[in-house]
């Protein structure tokens, strides 16, 4: 634990959005398939901080060339995710932005299921 974190109560806004996160990518992981649920449970180890982080940065900027034939738009949200595991400003518009994201595909689901 660092002296930060030793010294900010648990129930900050930024603690209740790592749980939201935590929980959002155990979810992830049990959904996915075995080895790319493996891979992500190894990024998520404190450890691989040296790797999720220019691997963030990389997806971020791979995300916003996604016009381009061989990248994607779907590269920047999963490079925000990554970093948001290390930088705690990113964690609390992340967890928002997956929480809604799951609200609207419920809805959209409901909505379209009834069709």
């Amino acid at each position: 634990m660092t002296m930060q974190e030793e010294t900010v109560p648990d129930d900050t806004a930024n603690a209740k959005a790592s749980r939201v996160l935590d929980r959002r990518l155990d979810k992830a992981e049990r959904h996915l398939p075995e080895m790319f649920g493996a891979w992500l449970a190894h990024l998520r180890h404190p450890s691989a901080s040296w790797l999720r982080v220019p691997l963030g940065v990389l997806l971020v900027i791979g995300g916003l060339l996604g016009f381009l034939p061989v990248l994607g738009f779907w590269m920047a949200p999963l490079g925000l995710v990554l970093l948001s595991l290390d930088f705690a400003m990113l964690r609390r518009p992340t967890a928002r932005t997956i929480v809604s994201g799951e609200r609207f595909w419920r809805r959209f689901r409901r909505r379209y299921r009834r069709s």
